[in-house]
């Protein structure tokens, strides 16, 4: 038994590494180095792009009780991201480049796997996972549009800048997290109501680099905004989203903040800080003026610009079923960020439900279909839902499970919702792997 997976991402390394340990044969083909998507920088697998952190790892967030999930189905890029975490409070922040370096040894070192430097332009007629991301090339989009008889649909993913954290000034900047909610991993930038209005001003007259005439109907992922997006809502915008200073005082002053500016860490030497929440596509020198306009970066040395690009996903609710195979054809799945799945841990999530479930199907079993009532479940049933009139990406949320009983009295009891959320989830999950 073989199987061909086109992508070796974060959906296609972990589908692979899922395959491989079922002693299925595997051809992992991945274009980079040789072509270049234009937002990765190496030819590593399972490259981090937009930032470092795979979010919360409390099983009382939603993105949280999904890594707990995949712990407990045996996912083997979750365990590989443990072992690379670098401090960022609650968050699963990595040392991106450490944890690529061991993906791909990891790969590389398993004879159930063949790397394979190659461009693939069409859909192999074999068993086959589909796990090229948001940024598919051209040729083989082409061909998935022809397979799917479905136009694509786009949105553009805007990637935010890092800066050395030696070239911080911390007579200005100091560490925190959030209410003093884990380690004082985070470096805060604060500004007073001055300081805040002439980086607004800069950010909302920057020039930004101009679209594609076929990238100007850009449709934008909510939570992954562009901040001159964000700012163009208005002149408070920011400060009740990326820029909220709420819980980060600076405790040699105790002063109250207008705006603050996080940075979290990048990678494991502690060298490396990127801008959270500052996705942008501004020009580089706007972006140099912009951000040496905030209070402690005035020196800052910018070791990447923010840049944007574009993201490509399937009309999932008209093709795949909530066990990540096509309608159409039962040897092909899809994982990834083209299913219509948003964030790092969602496409290592599908990634390894597609690797399962390709192993189920080739050993005659029946597909694993998660309940709806567990995070990965109720993501593959929403993106598979025919019922679906526009479908828009989408990450792991509350939102998506069904809800719990509650007394009347704890129906607005946020914080009890999520821990019944998740011990039903969890519950779910172990009766499965009993």
């Amino acid at each position: 038994m073989e199987v061909n997976i086109i992508g070796a991402g974060l959906a296609g390394s972990e589908a692979a590494l899922q395959l491989a340990k079922r002693d299925i044969k595997v051809k992992l083909y991945e274009m980079r180095p040789s072509k270049s998507t234009g937002a990765h920088v190496s030819g590593a697998c399972a490259e981090f792009v937009c930032s470092n952190s795979l979010g919360s790892y409390d099983k009382t967030n939603a993105s949280g009780l999904l890594k707990y999930e995949m712990e407990l189905l045996g996912g083997e890029l979750i365990k590989i991201a443990y072992e690379c975490k670098v401090p960022a409070g609650n968050a699963l922040a990595i040392d991106r480049e450490l944890f690529s370096k061991k993906v791909t040894e990891a790969i590389e070192t398993n004879p159930n796997i063949e790397l394979i430097r190659e461009e693939i332009t069409e859909i192999p007629n074999t068993n086959a996972i589909i796990a090229t991301g948001p940024l598919t090339s051209d040729m083989l989009a082409e061909n998935i549009k022809s397979f799917t008889e479905n136009e694509h649909l786009h949105f553009f993913d805007a990637i935010a800048p890092i800066v050395e954290k030696d070239s911080i000034d911390f007579d200005k900047a100091f560490f925190a997290s959030r209410y003093d909610k884990g380690e004082a991993s985070y470096i805060n930038c604060p500004m007073n109501k001055e300081q805040y209005e002439k980086f607004y001003n800069i950010l909302i007259n920057a020039p930004r680099i101009e679209l594609k005439e076929f990238e100007k109907n850009a449709k934008f992922f909510e939570s992954c905004l562009p901040i001159e997006v964000l700012a163009s809502r208005g002149i408070d915008t920011l400060r009740f989203g990326p820029m909220k200073p709420v819980g980060l005082i600076d405790k040699r002053t105790g002063e109250e903040n207008y705006a603050v500016v996080q940075l979290r860490q990048d990678n494991s030497a502690k060298t490396l800080y990127n801008l959270v929440g500052f996705q942008t596509n501004l020009k580089w020198g706007s972006q140099k003026e912009l951000l040496q306009s905030i209070p402690g970066l005035e020196n800052a040395n910018i070791v990447r610009y923010g840049v944007m690009h574009r993201n490509t996903f399937i009309n999932s609710p008209k093709i795949l079923n909530s066990t990540l195979q096509t309608r159409k054809r039962e040897s092909l799945f899809f994982a990834g960020q083209i299913t219509g799945t948003e964030g790092y841990t969602e496409s290592i999530a599908t990634g390894l439900l597609a690797g399962v479930n390709m192993a189920r199907y080739l050993m005659g079993e029946k597909l694993l279909e998660l309940p709806q009532e567990t995070m990965l479940g109720a993501l593959t049933h929403y993106i598979s839902n025919p019922e679906h009139d526009k479908f828009q990406p989408i990450n792991s949320n509350w939102g998506i499970l069904p809800p719990v009983d509650l007394p009347k009295k704890e129906r607005k009891n946020k914080k009890l919702k999520a821990e019944l959320m998740a011990e039903r989830s969890i519950n779910s999950i172990e009766a499965i792997c009993s």
